[in-house]
């Protein structure tokens, strides 16, 4: 059996430990590669309104939600394929990993914590991110699938903001023996903030003045490096 982990490590996704946002550069590849012009008219609208949604006040929960809407009727296992595709074809671009985040979960995972991505994207976009880094769990937002089909709703809440707080909660119970005040998370946004003050070393990766004025003393990791070459934990951990 495998040693028990010191550490639980939390991290978010976008712009956390990857450069841009998943959810929307996939829906772009996605629709224009599988629909054509069609597609990308259906990926722009998508856009625009939770644009829309965001720019009138809603929660990002509303607008997390409105984003899988543009998924009704696609194949689940269409979808998955299509997000492993999405990734290798990403991983492979200079600064598609953020080089702080990428090399602080390769030196926790060598200390022997256990590494969790959290976050608001759906697995088939999370999934290859985390079997690529060796992460032993995933907390994300998850589809409703019906025959293989999506139907356009979530399962549950979505993984934002406290949503990420339960999410957390949650797999922490399967962990009787280690305690959140021991854990890591890692996070960039205000939105970040429940799954950061679940544990005992919030960081705040660039330093965004809104977490730090919540979380005064969390420790701040800049991202000025990019990663251009993705190899290492992805290597290691496959």
């Amino acid at each position: 059996m495998p040693d028990a982990p010191r550490r639980l490590v939390f991290s978010d996704v976008d712009e956390t430990l990857i450069s841009g946002k998943s959810l929307f550069d996939f829906l772009d590849f996605y629709f224009a590669a599988r629909h054509g012009t069609d597609g990308t008219r259906h990926a722009a609208g998508t856009r625009r309104r939770i644009a829309a949604l965001v720019a009138g006040g809603a929660p990002r929960e509303v607008g997390n939600r409105a984003y899988y809407e543009a998924w009704r009727g696609e194949r689940l296992d269409v979808v998955t394929a299509w997000g492993a595709t999405w990734f290798e074809q990403r991983r492979t671009t200079p600064g598609f990993y953020l080089a702080a985040t990428h090399t602080a979960l390769r030196e926790h995972r060598k200390a022997g914590d256990r590494i969790v991505l959290v976050s608001g994207s759906f697995p088939a976009v999370v999934d290859p991110v985390a079997a690529d880094i060796g992460a032993c769990h995933v907390l994300c937002t998850r589809p409703e699938v019906r025959d293989g089909i999506l139907t356009g709703a979530v399962v549950g809440e979505p993984c934002i903001g406290e949503g990420k707080r339960r999410a957390v909660r949650g797999l922490a119970e399967d962990y009787p023996d280690i305690d959140l005040a021991d854990c890591y998370g890692y996070g960039d946004h205000l939105s970040d903030l429940p799954m950061l003050t679940e544990v005992g070393h919030p960081v705040v990766v660039g330093g965004s003045a809104e977490l730090l004025a919540r979380i005064p003393g969390a420790r701040v990791l800049p991202v000025g490096a990019l990663v251009r070459d993705p190899g290492g934990v992805g290597a290691a951990g496959r």
